[in-house]
């Protein structure tokens, strides 16, 4: 691996590239940190995208693409006034060193989950940090993925089962109170009645979902990488599905269900 000189040279290098760049290049002119805002966000999944394919070479490409969005929007700040590279790394090795007193002070801890909780509480104690609990998850994380951050956050100020066991008793009441009003649809004497249940066991579906991730949290399962990971699969299966038909000479839509089942259990059997 390459030594700490190495990096700083390559840190310097990557540097000087963006200033030119910013004064050299229409595009990276123009850019702005709304305007990179789209795109950091499509670099962030293409890099999780290479994660859960464990792809080391794309992981690498894409780390250095977020980088580059990190010292861009470092590079705007300097160019304000703002701040730059420096206070972003300043910031980031202050936060490490309060948040981790088992490490840079006398603080002595058990587990990783005691460190955890320590994190929590701490960040709740800082000057400009977030004094509520729920206020450092995102608004505009994707549902399934906030409900998982929310969900762990209140678990590192002790809002949690006693016991992992203890969720199923929830998940099945709340499947059961979806299925109730899934019912109610179905019974609804008028078209008012329907829509009032409709939007009810919408609820009632949100209310399910939530307590699986609980669920999946206490077991230890990231509950977004398992559903990527299932669409991944539902993709390569119904491709191979679709693919097998077209060479046939023929329709999805004109082959029975079980005719599809056939071929969508030969793609598993080829381990897709």
């Amino acid at each position: 691996m390459k030594s700490r000189q190495e990096k700083l040279e390559a840190f310097g290098r990557i540097l000087d590239i963006l200033d030119e760049l910013r004064v050299k290049c229409p595009w990276d002119r123009a850019q702005t940190t709304e305007s990179l805002r789209p795109q950091t966000i499509e670099e962030t999944y293409e890099l999780s995208d290479a994660i859960l394919k464990n792809d080391e070479a794309n992981i690498s490409k894409e780390l250095g693409d977020v980088l580059l969005h990190v010292l861009f929007y470092a590079k705007i700040g300097e160019e304000n006034g703002t701040y730059d590279i420096v206070d972003v790394i300043n910031h980031l090795c202050d936060k490490l060193i309060y948040r981790h007193p088992h490490v840079f002070s006398s603080v002595q801890v058990a587990d990783a989950a005691e460190v955890v909780k320590n994190w929590e509480q701490l960040k709740l104690k800082e000057k400009d940090g977030n004094r509520r609990v729920l206020s450092g998850v995102p608004e505009t994380l994707p549902p399934l993925l906030k409900a998982y951050r929310m969900q762990d956050k209140a678990r590192g100020v002790g809002f949690d089962w006693e016991e992992k066991e203890q969720v199923w008793d929830k998940v099945n009441e709340e499947l059961g109170e979806f299925r109730s009003e899934l019912q109610a649809v179905a019974d609804a004497p008028d078209e008012a009645g329907k829509a009032a249940a409709f939007e009810r066991a919408e609820g009632e579906l949100g209310d399910y979902l939530f307590a699986v991730v609980n669920a999946a949290r206490l077991y230890g399962l990231n509950p977004d990488t398992a559903l990527e990971r299932t669409c991944r699969k539902f993709r390569q299966r119904f491709t191979y599905l679709e693919e097998h038909t077209i060479r046939q000479g023929r329709n999805l839509k004109d082959m029975t269900l079980a005719e599809m089942d056939a071929i969508w259990d030969e793609a598993k059997s080829k381990g897709l």
